[in-house]
C-alpha cells in the first residue's frame, strides 16, 4: 500500500492533528495570566518612547543643518557683521537657547545672543578644518547639557569666524500626559536631561514626595538598564520578522508601588533609513519613557474554559473518527478481503456484502460476479437493483456526517464564545496613550512645517538681487539639502519663473501664487499641493515659492501602534495620511468627525485633545489633536486625527478572543484538509469504481478496469479486472450450441380450377 494513499493515512493524520489540538486547547485557552499589566500597555510605552528618540533626532539632525546651510548662504553672498548674523538667525529660527561669533584664529567673542554659549569647554582653535565641525555636548557646572553646533563664516579678504549655536536635549513637542516621565540617556546610562518628574521639594506632603523619590530612583534604574541593552545590535533586540523601529528599542517593567506598576520603554536614537549615519546617531543617546498604571491583580483568566473546549473536542472527534472507521475504513477493508479470496478461487462462500452505498454496490457485484464464475448461470445475470432508503447514503454523505461533527466544535469557536467586544476592559492607559502621541504627532508636523517655511524665509533673505545662475545654485543646494520640497522657485511681479529647482511648478499654472507663508491648494484635485511663500526682501514683487511634498507629510505620520492616521484641513478633509487615502475625502466615520470638531473648539481653553473609546465595527480607540502653539502652521487650523480597533491589541480579553478564533480554525482546517483527502483518494475512485463493476456485472466484458492508486480500492480494482478476464476465458472454453434445424415447411398443392 502507498504511504500516502488509501483510508489509512488520513484517518490516523486527522486523529494525531485532533488530539494536538485538544492539548494545544487545553493549555493555550486556559493559560493564567498574573503578570497584572497587559502587553498592550508595554508595547505602547515603547512606542511612546520611539515618538520621543523620532522628535530629539530630528530636532538634532534639523539644527545642525541650519547651522551648517545658514552659515554657507551668509558665506556665499557679501560681507555681514556678526551682530547681523544673529540678528537674522533669531529672527528667523527659535531653536537656540544661546548663539555666538567667534573669530578662530584670536579665539576672540565677537558676538553672543541669549544665554552665555560654553565656548571655554571648546578649544575653538581646533575646529577650523571640517572634520573638526562636529557637534558635541558639554555639561555645564549646574549639572545640564548643552548641545554645541558650529558653522564656518567664510568671505574673501576677512578673518575666519566660527557661527556656534546652543541648545538643551529637551524634548520638542512630547506630550507627557499625567505621571508620565521622560529622559535621555548617555551611553553610560547617565540621565543627561529629563521631564515629567518635579523636585521633591514641590511636593505636598510627605506621602508625595516619598512617591517622587521612588519614581526618580526608578527612572535611573530604567536609564542603567537601557544603557546596558542600547549596545546590542538592533537586528538581535527584535523578534525575528519583526520590522519597525530601526533602532534599538523595547519595554521594562520596573517595581510596584501601593498598587501602580512602573513600566517603561525605551529606544536609541537612529537614523530615518536603513545605512544612513546622522548626526543624532552618532551621540550615542537613548530615550526612556517611564508611567506607572494601576495594576489589576484579580486580572486572570480561569482554565476551565480551555479544559472544557478540550474534553468536547475529544468527544466530537472520537465520534467523528467512528464514524470514519466504522462506515468507511471497515467496510473497504472487507471489501477488499473479499475481492481478493475470489481472484484466489475461493467461490464457495458468498461474499459478504456492506450494508451502505458504494461498498453495498460494490459487494452486489462480487457477489453476482461469484455466481458467474461458479456457473451458477451461464450467460451474465441481470444486475443488482441499486439500494434505497438507508442503503444509499454513500462516502460522500458519511464524509460530510464527520465534517458536520467537528465544525459543530470549530463553528462555535470561531464566531460565538469569548467574544471580547462586550466583555473586554480596555486600559485607560492606552487611551490616554493614543492621545497625547497624537498630540506629539501633530506638534511634529506643525514644527515641520514651521521649519519648511523658516528655511524658505532664510533662503530669500540671501537670494537678493542674486542673477537666475546664482539664484539657481543656491535653490540647487536647499532642495538637496531638504527633502520636504517637491519644487523650489523664484517668481517676479510678473509671474515669471526666474529660476528653479525640482518638479514642474504646480503654482505657477494655477495663477494663484504669493508670498502668502503657508497655503493649501489643489482642492477637488488628485492630490494636495502645500506651498510656501517667502518674499525676497530688495526686490520689487519677487518672491520664493516652495511646495511641499505630499510623500513627506506621509512619512511624518507613520508611526506605529497608532493605527489609521490622517492629517486634515480646517474643513475636516484629509489631506496626507500613513495608508492610501485620497485627496480632500471626508473622514469615514461620524465619530471621527465629531471628535476633530470637538478638539477644535476646545483648543482655546488650553484642554487636551480628546482620546476616547466608541463602538462602531467594534470597540475602537480614537484621538484628535490641532496644531496648537506658534508659527505660520498653526494658523492653517489643521488636525491629526488617528483610530484603531481595540481588537489589534494585546489586551488580555482580546487575546482570549483571538486564541479562541484560532482554535477553531485549526480545527476546521484539520477537518478540511484530512476529509478532502479522503475525499480525493477514496470517495471519489470508489464511486467510479462501483460504476465500472456493476457494468462488469452487467455483461461489460471489454472494459478494462484500471487502478488509479495502489491502494485499497485500486486493489479492489485489480481484483475485478482479474474476475473480468476469469470470464472472458471461461466464456471462451464454453462450448458453442448449434441450434436445432427447423424443419422445411410443407408445400401445399396448386388448387385446381374448373369450368362449370
Amino acid at each position: 500500500m502507498s504511504l500516502i494513499g488509501g483510508i489509512r493515512p488520513p484517518i490516523a493524520v486527522l486523529s494525531v492533528l485532533l488530539l494536538t489540538l485538544a492539548a494545544v486547547t487545553a493549555l493555550v485557552l486556559g493559560r493564567v495570566d498574573n503578570a497584572g499589566v497587559p502587553k498592550a500597555v508595554l508595547t505602547s510605552q515603547q512606542h511612546f518612547a520611539e515618538d520621543g528618540a523620532i522628535a530629539l533626532r530630528a530636532s538634532i539632525d534639523e539644527s545642525v543643518t541650519d547651522v551648517t546651510r545658514s552659515a554657507t548662504l551668509f558665506s556665499a553672498g557679501q560681507p555681514v557683521s556678526s551682530d547681523a548674523v544673529l540678528d537674522k538667525l533669531g529672527n528667523t529660527y527659535q531653536k537656540w537657547v544661546g548663539t555666538a561669533v567667534v573669530e578662530i584664529r584670536s579665539n576672540k567673542l565677537v558676538a553672543a545672543r541669549g544665554e552665555t554659549v560654553p565656548l571655554t569647554s571648546v578649544n575653538t582653535s581646533a575646529l577650523g578644518g571640517a572634520d573638526g565641525l562636529a557637534p558635541r555636548m558639554v555639561r555645564l557646572k549646574n549639572g545640564e547639557v548643552r548641545l554645541l553646533s558650529f558653522g564656518l563664516l567664510t568671505w574673501p579678504g576677512k578673518p575666519q569666524l566660527l557661527l556656534v549655536t546652543s541648545s538643551n536635549l529637551k524634548f520638542p513637542g512630547i506630550s507627557l500626559g499625567d505621571f508620565r516621565s521622560i529622559a535621555v540617556v548617555d551611553r553610560d546610562g547617565a540621565i543627561l536631561s529629563s521631564d515629567g518628574i518635579p523636585e521633591p521639594e514641590q511636593a505636598r506632603n510627605s506621602i508625595d514626595r516619598k512617591d517622587i523619590k521612588d519614581s526618580r530612583k526608578q527612572l535611573k534604574d530604567f536609564a542603567q538598564t537601557t544603557a546596558r541593552k542600547a549596545q546590542q545590535d538592533p537586528r538581535s533586540s527584535k523578534e525575528p520578522g519583526t520590522a519597525g523601529y530601526q533602532g534599538v528599542s523595547g519595554s521594562l517593567l520596573g517595581g510596584k508601588l501601593l498598587s501602580d506598576r512602573s513600566v517603561a520603554g525605551y529606544a536609541t536614537l537612529t537614523s530615518p533609513q536603513p545605512g544612513e549615519v546622522s548626526t543624532a546617531s552618532g551621540l550615542g543617546l537613548s530615550v526612556v519613557a517611564m508611567v506607572k498604571v494601576p495594576e489589576d491583580p484579580t486580572r486572570t483568566h480561569s482554565s476551565v474554559f480551555g479544559l472544557l473546549a478540550a474534553g468536547a473536542l475529544l468527544i466530537v472527534g472520537a465520534l467523528a473518527v467512528a464514524v470514519l472507521l466504522g462506515t468507511v475504513q471497515r467496510p473497504l477493508i472487507r471489501l477488499f478481503l473479499e475481492s481478493r479470496r475470489l481472484t484466489r478461487g475461493d467461490l464457495t462462500r458468498p461474499v459478504t456484502v456492506p450494508g451502505y452505498g458504494e461498498a453495498h454496490r460494490i459487494g452486489n457485484t462480487l457477489e453476482q460476479l461469484r455466481r458467474q464464475l461458479v456457473s451458477e448461470s451461464a450467460e451474465a445475470s441481470s444486475p443488482a437493483p441499486r439500494p434505497r432508503g438507508l442503503r444509499r447514503v454513500g462516502t460522500r454523505a458519511l464524509l460530510v456526517v464527520s465534517a458536520a461533527l467537528l465544525l459543530a466544535w470549530c463553528a462555535p469557536l470561531m464566531l460565538l464564545l469569548n467574544r471580547a467586544d462586550s466583555t473586554a476592559v480596555v486600559p485607560q492607559q492606552l487611551v490616554s496613550d493614543q492621545r497625547e502621541r497624537t498630540q506629539t504627532l501633530s506638534d511634529r508636523v506643525r514644527r515641520a512645517l514651521n521649519e519648511g517655511d523658516a528655511d524658505l524665509q532664510s533662503v530669500a533673505s540671501l537670494v537678493g538681487n542674486r542673477t537666475p545662475e546664482a539664484m539657481g545654485d543656491v535653490l540647487e543646494r536647499t532642495i538637496n539639502e531638504n527633502q520636504r520640497y517637491r519644487s523650489l522657485y523664484v517668481v517676479d511681479s510678473s509671474g515669471e519663473v526666474l529660476a528653479r529647482e525640482g518638479k514642474e511648478p504646480r503654482v505657477i499654472k494655477s495663477k494663484r501664487a504669493s508670498s502668502t507663508p503657508l497655503r493649501l491648494l489643489g482642492h477637488g484635485g488628485k492630490e494636495p499641493v502645500v506651498v510656501g511663500g517667502a518674499a525676497i526682501p530688495g526686490s520689487k514683487g519677487s518672491y520664493l515659492v516652495g511646495e511641499f511634498r505630499v510623500e513627506f507629510l506621509n512619512a511624518l505620520l507613520n508611526r506605529p501602534g497608532l493605527g489609521v492616521v490622517r492629517l486634515v484641513d480646517d474643513e475636516r478633509k484629509i489631506i496626507a495620511g500613513n495608508t492610501g487615502f485620497l485627496a480632500f475625502q471626508s473622514l469615514p466615520d461620524d465619530n471621527l468627525r465629531d471628535l476633530v470638531s470637538a478638539s477644535a473648539q476646545r483648543l482655546g481653553k488650553k484642554a487636551r485633545p480628546n482620546g476616547v473609546l466608541y463602538h462602531a465595527h467594534g470597540v475602537r480607540i480614537a484621538a484628535a489633536a490641532p496644531f496648537s502653539g506658534s508659527g505660520s502652521a498653526q494658523k492653517l487650523g489643521w488636525s491629526v486625527v488617528s483610530w484603531q480597533p481595540a481588537s489589534r491589541l494585546a489586551i488580555p480579553g482580546y487575546e482570549s478572543q483571538n486564541r479562541t478564533v484560532l482554535a477553531g480554525l485549526l480545527g476546521a482546517t484539520a477537518a478540511v484538509a484530512c476529509l478532502g483527502w479522503l475525499h480525493i483518494v477514496v470517495a471519489r475512485p470508489l464511486r467510479a469504481l462501483a460504476d465500472g463493476a456493476e457494468a462488469l456485472a452487467g455483461g461489460d466484458r471489454k472494459t478494462v478496469l484500471f487502478p488509479q492508486h495502489h491502494d485499497e480500492v485500486g486493489a479492489v480494482t485489480r481484483s475485478l479486472e482479474l474476475i473480468r478476464q476469469q470470464l472472458q476465458d471461461q466464456r471462451r472454453q464454453q462450448p458453442r450450441r448449434t441450434p436445432p434445424r427447423q424443419p422445411a415447411p410443407q408445400q401445399s398443392a396448386p388448387q385446381q380450377y374448373t369450368r362449370n
